[in-house]
């Protein structure tokens, strides 16, 4: 074993990466002599993430990707011409092809069309890239989403999130890092764990779940207990849980726990005012929807995103739900962008206004697309990973510009494709972090987040 490998076994289990910057700082040391400020390998462009995962797959050619083909050749099978794109395995599903129910517009200085779905979100489009290649092979709902948010099926693998915190730490000592929210579980997919899970990384790079209702389960203080009693309390479990570690030697999971208490207890004084919306003005609860049905879980969901990344809090995924339309896809997108759109605009808006939106990336994607054809005879569209859609803003992104395209009926991308992975590898991008060089001693392999390659879209950029 090379002395380089030690030293990095050492940091990653022997100190369980108690901070993790420094063994990212320590193997930059250690690779190229050059170091950052804050760990990073190069000056980052954001220095958190906003991640709105539409869990269900919402469908590009309806929202942010418009083919006029489909309205010539509704009710038609997918002619040879265009057929040639896909698989011979997957033609035969190609009948009935389906138009849009909505119009697409022209929006902003950059004329980017989108959907009347997203009345709201068309205001912001000259921040947006948009990537219209997406593509994977996974077409079920719970592998597809691990997909998204791993870049395996499996779901074995940290998630984006965890990576992230994991390269380059906390930016706030009072809340979790990495926070996840679910929002509208529609019983059919259900949150995959995987999603915000550490995969072989130690556990404290975990994301906390948190209910955007009722905030962080059981940070209230327990009935009796003064700050002072909870104190000692914890002082004296603290003194067991490092006596223990004394005597097992390395132990990242006994590490995590000693952190995870030292955290709660922070929690107890932090938490409380995070989630205390009543201080945010009307205007803003009003732009967000607070108070209206279709919107105040989203807009709940999303103000506190932004309310997260204004303390400190380095990754935010709000999972939002609801979105397979097998059936009735004008009902069901309605319902989903009636829910999402404005919240979402609002969250671009409030982030510039108070000076976050360049220093915060902000990323919307599903787990897949739509097919372009109808599924029987239902109105609805099928599960489509082989070219869909999904956008940036904020962070140090290039908005106003469209990269990759699909075939003229939006089944597969046919024009620079880009990889879950290579999307993982963007985000890492923007927070300064190189994904081939972010590397984890697992089982003697040096684990990187792309592990079946990926490359950043550095377009995205400009």
């Amino acid at each position: 074993m090379t002395s380089s490998t030690s030293r990095r076994t050492f940091l990653t289990t022997g100190l369980g990466l108690g901070a993790s910057s420094l063994g990212l700082r320590t193997l930059l040391a250690e690779d190229t002599g050059q170091l950052l400020p804050g760990g990073s390998h190069f000056a980052p462009t954001a220095k958190s993430v906003i991640f709105l995962f539409m869990s269900g797959g919402p469908s590009h050619v309806d929202t942010f990707d418009p083919k006029p083909e489909l309205a010539k050749l509704a009710g038609k099978d997918v002619p040879e011409s265009l057929a040639k794109h896909v698989p011979k395995i997957k033609r035969a599903g190609l009948k009935n092809l389906m138009a849009s129910p909505w119009e697409f517009r022209s929006h902003g200085e950059s004329g980017t069309p989108i959907s009347d779905l997203l009345p709201h979100t068309a205001k912001h489009v000259d921040d947006l890239c948009i990537v219209r290649s997406m593509q994977h092979r996974n077409p079920v709902h719970g592998p597809g989403e691990c997909v998204a948010l791993t870049g395996t099926g499996a779901g074995d693998r940290p998630c984006i999130g965890a990576w992230s915190i994991y390269g380059l730490g906390s930016d706030t000592q009072n809340l979790p890092a990495f926070i996840t929210m679910n929002l509208h579980n529609d019983g059919m997919q259900f949150p995959q764990a995987a999603g915000w899970g550490p995969g072989f990384l130690p556990p404290q790079f975990q994301g906390t779940v948190v209910n955007p209702e009722k905030g962080i389960r059981d940070v209230a203080m327990p009935a009796g207990f003064t700050e002072d009693r909870r104190r000692r309390q914890l002082g004296a479990i603290d003194w067991f849980n490092r006596r223990h570690l004394a005597g097992l030697g390395a132990h990242p999971e006994i590490e995590a726990r000693i952190r995870s208490y030292e955290m709660a207890f922070r929690l107890q004084t932090a938490a409380p005012e995070l989630f205390a919306l009543d201080h945010e003005t009307e205007a803003t609860r009003s732009m967000y929807g607070l108070g209206e049905k279709p919107t105040q879980h989203t807009g709940r969901g999303c103000l506190l995103a932004r309310r997260m990344v204004e303390r400190g809090v380095r990754f935010v995924q709000v999972r939002v739900g609801g979105w397979d339309a097998h059936g009735n896809i004008k009902g069901n997108h309605e319902r989903q962008c009636g829910m999402t759109d404005q919240p979402i605009a609002a969250l671009l808006t409030d982030l510039k206004q108070r000076g976050l939106f360049d220093s915060t990336l902000v990323v919307w994607a599903g787990e897949f697309g739509r097919t372009p054809t109808m599924e029987g005879k239902a109105n609805g569209r099928d599960h489509s990973p082989a070219g869909y859609t999904v956008w940036f803003a904020g962070g140090g992104t290039k908005g106003g510009q469209i990269i990759g395209q699909t075939d003229p009926i939006g089944y597969v991308a046919i024009e620079r494709p880009v990889t879950p992975h290579d999307f993982h590898a963007t985000i890492l991008h923007a927070l300064g972090l190189d994904a081939s060089r972010l590397t984890y001693n697992h089982h003697g392999r040096d684990e990187v987040p792309t592990v079946f390659g990926g490359k950043a879209v550095t377009e995205v950029f400009g």
